[in-house]
This record gives C-alpha cells, structure tokens and sequence, in this order.
C-alpha cells in the first residue's frame, strides 16, 4: 500500500495492510508534527507532494528493500495539506520474518523517503515560514 492523502492517516489500517501470518515481526514508524523547529515554535506544517512520481518513487524504494531484506508486507501512507502539531505526518510498516529485518527496512525506507521522494514540507511559525528540503546528509549506509 502506498497513499498519499489529506486525510488523517488510519494507522490500523496501514498496520494491517503489512500483517501476515508468517510475519515474526511488524515494525512501524509513526512520524508526528512536533511543536517547535530551529529554537521557533511551529504552529503548524504545510506539506506538498507531486504525488504521481512520489507514488513511483515510493514503489522503487519498497522494490530496492525488499531486495536487501526478505519483506513480507510493507505500507506508506503520507499526508499532504495542513498538519498542526501532535498530527500525524507519514506511517511506514513493514513486516518480515524476523524482527533485525523488519527495523532496518522500516529505517531504511523512511529515511530514502525523506531524502528522494518529491514531498516537500513548509514550516509556519508564529513570526514567519520556511521551506525545509531534504537532509542528503542524513543518508545512512544499510547491509
């Protein structure tokens, strides 16, 4: 499953989308808006997406995953439009037959989302607003 959505993400749904009965484990990363970026408080995200290549990007990096980790299921759901703090932003899941697999998938591709896939995120704080682009520099190296 992969979604990009204005509506709040059914993180139940994106967990139930990667079960499997020969699954020994379901990792899942819930990002959430936070309150406060570079020392100003955020009062809220504003999140756009090119969303059919965002959709192709998301594909090639669950395919590239599953390549490195033996995958049973995996999910991204991510949200676009206004998110105020304490929402929910983007979900991945991923199940595998063990549970090393399963964190360094789930890592893996939110971070190789956070860095390639054409969303883009503006800050709004009480006294102005900024575009955040993507960390390259966050780039991890995975077995």
């Amino acid at each position: 499953m992969i979604k990009i959505t204005e509506k709040p993400i059914d993180i139940q749904k994106v967990i139930g989308t990667v079960s499997s009965l020969g699954a020994g484990a379901v990792n899942v990363f819930i990002g959430t808006v936070r309150n406060n970026a570079h020392g100003k408080n955020v009062v809220w995200l504003e999140y756009e997406a090119y969303e059919s290549m965002a959709v192709s990007e998301i594909r090639k990096i669950i395919d590239e995953a599953t390549q490195r980790w033996s995958i049973l299921g995996s999910a991204v759901s991510h949200r676009v439009g206004t998110l105020k703090p304490g929402e929910v932003s983007v979900v991945v899941a991923v199940s595998t037959p063990h549970r090393k697999d399963s964190f360094e998938a789930c890592q893996y591709i939110i971070d190789t989302v956070k860095e390639k896939v054409p969303i883009w995120k503006k800050e709004i704080f009480e006294d102005g607003e900024e575009w955040v682009s993507a960390q390259p520099n966050m780039a991890k190296t995975y077995n």
